[in-house]
């Protein structure tokens, strides 16, 4: 009897290291990937020279710092932008503006802030659309960093809509246009 008891209390043991083994493992793998979703890479913003174009409009960009906008890619390359609506074009049309890459190459995504003018993350930031704010390239989705300034911003300014980066869609785009 005390064999089998003590055979039991070594698989009841195994089964729980086990079971504590693979639930730690998930979260730190729901972790891990949690957070690489939640920033931009490792790349810090660019200063645009007077020579660096748009490659959506043709406009240079430099000529536009409240508006401007960048996408950076793992390799060293990267992407000016008079406005984040013409930014949004080309990462929705990457094949059409720069055949050799892929969403996947794109390291950091950049826009400038409304009301600190400051580069963001652009994947964590908030943008409004509808509003009576104009940029280079006429209407624009307008980016801020807290929600509360977007909310802020969409009084201020009859902005109609909110959106994150993965609910900005081709033809949220289209619309502006």
């Amino acid at each position: 009897m005390k064999t089998k008891k003590d055979g039991f209390g070594v698989l009841l043991t195994q089964t729980l290291t086990l079971t504590l083994l693979v639930v730690t493992l998930t979260l730190s793998l729901t972790l891990t990937l949690l957070l690489s979703l939640s920033h931009g890479g490792e790349r810090k913003p660019i200063k645009p020279s007077a020579k660096d174009k748009c490659p959506v409009c043709g406009m240079f960009a430099a000529k536009y710092p409240d508006f401007l906008a960048q996408i950076l890619f793992k390799d060293g390359s990267y992407a000016v932008f008079d406005g984040t609506k013409d930014m949004f074009k080309y990462y929705f049309n990457l094949k059409k503006y720069n055949p050799k890459k892929r969403l996947e190459d794109i390291d950091s995504v950049y826009v400038t802030d409304y009301y600190n003018l400051a580069l963001i993350d652009g994947y964590q930031a908030f943008y409004v659309t509808g509003s009576d704010v104009f940029g280079p390239m006429g209407k624009e989705l307008i980016p801020l960093e807290k929600e509360a300034d977007a909310k802020e911003f969409m009084k201020d300014h009859k902005g109609k809509f909110l959106f994150k980066f993965k609910g900005v869609t081709m033809e949220v785009v289209k619309q502006l246009d």
